[in-house]
């Protein structure tokens, strides 16, 4: 979302300019992209939509222009326009502006429109609008504590569960639709997603990024705002029987904070290990598979498909800061990772005492 910048100082950062409007500009996009061919302009009428009409005062993103130099085939310019359309429907039924508050988020595309990690602003859009019928409707999330998340860079420190990362969704439609400003946060992913069929090509247009210190260092040097799961595939495939106990923590990301002096802000998710209950991990298959686990969810075999419908809440603690060398021993860090994990893990509890049930 931003150019590289060393040193930890960020480089002529801007805001979006809202010199043109967003309508007007759809317009120009789809005319470049699939001329005047009367079937493609049926799929166009698609987006006319009340919602869609009143956005002459937005510009959602810079560069936003230059995608439609990029050539889009026929199934390409339907799909837009059934993205466009979704956009539009869920503002009207969930009352909230997706497109403007994309347009708060600074970004730095390069000339195609996207950044240097792959982000796509369209992606993100079609994303988002997905995400926040989960995170109001499917879930009902509960979110409190998002005004401590700051401005500029931030560790964002999450427990992980629920075999799929739809915690990492849950939380990123709340730091995007709840928090002010609104922060769009890029997550670290396995390595191993990169080998997975259509994963590997969504994960980065929606701003997600492989979990290599290089990447991480070089977004927080640009001021933004990092999820990262430190329980990595050992929490998100715990099995029911350790449902809310914490995983080991890695150690990469303190020494992160450590040497970009970012503050960390812990989250503790309760609901979403029970969305998908794992009774067994066979571990052997998935290794078979290139999976770091298999886990065996009963309600899947019954052929319930999407999770339950468990209610998420989420809270977000206050800013914690450390000081000293990243490249400490091991020992000196672990002390460290213990306040954030600990930390974590009694919102955890919190949580768990206050709620009534595991649906509302």
């Amino acid at each position: 979302m931003r150019h590289a910048c060393l040193g930890g100082r960020r480089a002529g950062l801007r805001h979006i300019g809202f010199e043109t409007s967003f309508s007007s500009q759809l317009a120009v996009d789809r005319r470049k992209a699939v001329g005047a061919r009367p079937w493609i302009d049926a799929a166009r009428s698609v987006v006319h939509h009340p919602r869609m009409a009143d956005r002459s005062q937005l510009v959602p993103f810079a560069g936003w222009g230059k995608r439609s130099d990029v050539p889009v085939g026929p199934v390409g310019a339907v799909a837009r326009a059934v993205g466009d359309r979704i956009v539009a429907a869920t503002e009207d039924a969930l009352g909230e502006e997706i497109d403007a508050r994309l347009g708060r988020i600074e970004m730095h595309p390069n000339e195609v429109g996207v950044d240097p990690f792959g982000f796509d602003p369209q992606a993100a859009r079609y994303a988002l609008a997905v995400a926040a019928f989960f995170h109001r409707v499917y879930f009902r999330t509960e979110v409190h504590g998002i005004e401590h998340i700051p401005h500029g860079r931030a560790l964002i420190i999450g427990n992980h569960s629920g075999q799929i990362p739809l915690d990492g969704l849950i939380i990123g439609a709340s730091l995007m639709l709840d928090a002010e400003p609104p922060r769009f946060p890029r997550s670290m992913v396995e390595k191993w997603s990169q080998t997975l069929p259509f994963v590997s090509v969504l994960f980065p247009r929606c701003g997600q990024v492989v979990g290599a210190p290089e990447n991480a260092k070089r977004l927080l040097e640009q001021e933004e705002a990092l999820l990262v799961f430190p329980e990595g595939a050992r929490g998100i495939s715990k099995t029911f029987d350790r449902r809310y106990h914490l995983s080991e923590f890695g150690l990469g990301f303190m020494r992160l904070a450590l040497e970009t002096n970012t503050p960390i802000v812990p989250v503790a998710v309760v609901g979403a290990e029970e969305q998908y209950v794992s009774v067994a991990d066979l571990k052997p298959l998935g290794k078979l598979l290139g999976m770091p686990a298999f886990p065996v969810m009963p309600q899947v075999f019954l052929g319930m498909l999407l999770p339950l419908p468990t209610k998420y809440r989420l809270y977000f603690g206050e800013p914690l800061t450390f000081t000293g060398d990243p490249d400490d021993e091991d020992g000196a860090i672990e002390e460290k990772v213990w306040v954030v994990k600990a930390t974590i893990q009694s919102m955890i509890n919190r949580g768990l005492k206050e709620r009534k049930s595991l649906f509302w």
